[in-house]
């Protein structure tokens, strides 16, 4: 999603400080620092951030408190081995830590209308890491495209979406375990038409463009906002150990039917039932902004990057009471593998 010039970001989860051997700033929100004209995207990698300053200055990488320019380039597509950037005429990878002199990939791309936003590509998409470009089949025409850890989604111009690659954890949606090694309809949504997907390390979401939520894939953390049995054995612990009653959380366990991987969409429906505008997926946890301006969050939480203060994990999906608290309307979110960020505009749609 693109924010509007000058928007305000606050940022959720692992820092980049942490990820250099330097203290972090804690599990509280933190504010990513604007740069001139502010930031209309951003792209989370492990360890650092390329963000779109809303300047000419085009982007800049970010990474344990330094920030480098890249100037005439206009979206990234970041790993912690590579990044892609893509400017007006020609997409290209280099080595993380090796500089911009020498391209490890490149493609000239040929001029015409706005294009789709990476991952994408004129015929096929890119890849944050070597073999850097695949192709489409010709008949296939995508809107947009997100990529998981070993899986892809693609969300079809007529609103259709597309899974294919690793499937073990069910995260394609098809209803098994089995990968694909091409693109393949996600039979359970078809005739509902979604307007964004997105895709976690093993787990998948999508919207659709009545603002219904349907997530699919693994639930190890909850990130599926499912009933999670490992979490609710943390739970259980934590009850025996406050009330000192041996096996009273255990029972209570047991009488859950717990789903560890959920192989078809399914339905989520979030507190209040509001209506989603955008989700986003992270390693193993997951965000959504509703079109009211609320942001939820579930999932792994060890870092902090699901914006409650603290670092337990959910299986439930949480409103970040913060942005209320502070009168703040979130318009989009973006998560890293341990972060999320968000973009933020005042409770009565101005810029913050």
């Amino acid at each position: 999603a693109m924010a509007a010039a000058g928007s305000s970001w606050l940022v959720f989860g692992f820092s980049t400080e942490e990820a250099a051997g330097e203290p972090g700033p804690g599990l509280g929100p933190r504010r990513l620092e604007p740069g001139p004209g502010g930031i209309r995207r951003v792209w989370p990698a492990w360890s650092y951030v390329v963000v779109e300053t809303g300047e000419r200055a085009g982007l800049e990488l970010r990474s344990a408190g330094r920030r480098r320019q890249l100037r005439g380039w206009r979206e990234a597509l970041p790993s912690e081995t590579h990044v892609v950037l893509r400017g007006a005429a020609a997409a290209r990878a280099w080595r993380r830590g090796a500089g911009l002199r020498s391209a490890a990939w490149s493609r000239f791309l040929p001029r015409g209308p706005a294009p789709s936003p990476l991952p994408l590509l004129p015929g096929g998409f890119a890849l944050p890491r070597p073999p850097f470009y695949r192709a489409l089949p010709a008949g296939l025409r995508a809107r947009s495209l997100a990529l998981g850890t070993e899986h892809v989604l693609l969300l079809g111009t007529g609103g259709d979406v597309h899974a294919w690659g690793g499937g073990r954890h069910g995260q394609l949606g098809h209803g098994m375990l089995e990968s694909e090694a091409q693109p393949r309809l996600v039979e359970a949504l078809a005739g509902v038409p979604m307007a964004a997907v997105a895709a976690g390390g093993w787990h998948s979401a999508s919207v659709s463009e009545a603002g219904d939520l349907y997530m699919w894939g693994w639930n190890e953390s909850g990130q599926l906002a499912l009933p999670c049995k490992a979490l609710a054995e943390e739970r259980a612990q934590g009850e025996e150990a406050g009330a000192g009653e041996a096996g009273a959380g255990e029972a209570g366990a047991e009488a859950t039917t717990f789903i560890s991987i959920q192989a078809l969409p399914a339905l989520l429906d979030l507190p209040q039932e509001p209506e989603v505008s955008g989700v986003s997926c992270g390693s193993r946890h997951t965000a959504a902004v509703t079109r009211g301006g609320e942001l939820y969050t579930w999932g792994w939480g060890k870092y902090g990057q699901l914006g409650h203060g603290d670092d337990a994990s959910s299986d439930c999906p949480r409103r970040v009471e913060h942005l209320v608290a502070q009168g703040l309307w979130a318009e989009a979110v973006v998560c890293g593998p341990w972060t999320t960020y968000v973009c933020l505009l005042g409770c009565k749609g101005k810029l913050c």
